[in-house]
């Protein structure tokens, strides 16, 4: 574990992002996604940035492979499938129901334990499926439960107290928080609540990428290495089966990434190369371009990236532009692959 005390907090004001993705139609840029974007080499070196990579901002889900290592490290014995999908923002396939199911049974826990909001499955085909099924919204089905029954088995597996673990306060937060801020290596600036009830602990996007990079690079049996393998060899539990990031980690050898919602995106490779991403505007669209274009930065083969490039933008149902990183962003890759 590393002991080096964590430094300040990043400092909370506006963020000042800059073009990251140009929105082009015939020729012409029709519109501008902004945010930021960091690259780190292997040697922790900030490559490239991109925007505002200091700023305090929320990682939202991509900070969820922090949360598992710090479970992990509280005692919660999952590996496998198991593991990814407490690290998961999942797509309410049957498989990660099963799953979280899997994870509270032998706790003795039931759905009724978990404390995350009821929803309907993020995958949309998924979705739709539930809809003309007629099945409501419940708490297994939304994206984050597989984090809430792994938080319910560190605390039951602790002793803690089980109908107050989502408080900040409480001593699974409390040693998350402190997992937040060592892999960071920076203290927690705010701390808020997720979409799904869960707390969330603000940093910079340096310091996202600075985690994703101590997990990936940490040495075998360690709860990090723990985490980066069961992320990597169960992409689909992690995320879903259609879901572009499980693609991303398919298609680079060793990569461990995850999203983030508002347009976040961490990714980061055995060697300890990382990249991070924030679209100021939370759009999916330029998320997948720009995180290709940074990977490439960072010394990926793009030949490998090419899938995402970006979706086409449609003028009577045929493709008429698309949406790319800005030149700054593309040159970098460019100049890297040459």
């Amino acid at each position: 574990m590393n002991t080096t005390s964590p430094a300040d907090a990043p400092v909370v004001r506006e963020p000042l992002h800059a073009p990251v993705a140009h929105v082009i139609r015939g020729g012409v840029v029709e519109g501008i996604h902004y945010g930021s974007v960091v690259v780190l080499g292997a040697d922790g070196e900030v490559l490239f940035q991109l925007g505002d990579i200091e700023a305090a901002f929320y990682p939202r889900s991509a900070l969820k492979p922090v949360q598992a290592v710090a479970m992990v490290r509280a005692g919660l014995p999952f590996d496998g499938d198991l593991l990814s999908l407490a690290a998961a923002s999942h797509s309410g396939e049957e498989s990660h129901l099963a799953g979280v199911l899997r994870m509270l049974e032998p706790a003795g826990l039931t759905e009724g334990d978990l404390r995350n909001v009821p929803d309907m499955p993020l995958d949309p085909a998924v979705r739709d499926v539930w809809v003309r099924e007629g099945r409501p919204p419940s708490r297994l089905a939304q994206n984050c439960s597989g984090k809430h029954a792994a938080m319910l088995c560190t605390a039951r597996l602790n002793g803690w107290s089980l109908d107050d673990y989502l408080d900040p306060a409480h001593p699974l937060q409390q040693a998350i928080a402190e997992t937040v801020e060592e892999l960071t290596g920076q203290r927690v600036a705010r701390v808020t609540v997720d979409g799904c009830g869960a707390p969330l602990f603000s940093v910079s996007l340096h310091g996202l990428a600075r985690a994703a990079a101590r997990i990936v690079s940490a040495a075998p049996g360690t709860p990090e290495a723990r985490v980066a393998a069961a992320m990597r060899e169960h992409a689909e539990m992690a995320s879903g089966s259609a879901r572009d990031v499980a693609a991303l980690m398919r298609a680079v050898p060793g990569l461990l990434a995850k999203d983030g919602y508002e347009g976040v995106q961490v990714a980061a490779l055995p060697d300890g190369r990382a990249i991070a991403v924030k679209i100021a505007d939370g759009a999916g669209r330029a998320r997948v371009p720009v995180s290709a274009a940074a990977l490439a930065r960072a010394g990926v083969d793009p030949a490998l990236l090419t899938a995402f490039a970006g979706e086409a933008l449609l003028g009577g149902g045929k493709p008429v532009g698309s949406v790319r990183p800005v030149r700054a962003l593309d040159a970098a890759a460019s100049a890297t692959a040459a």
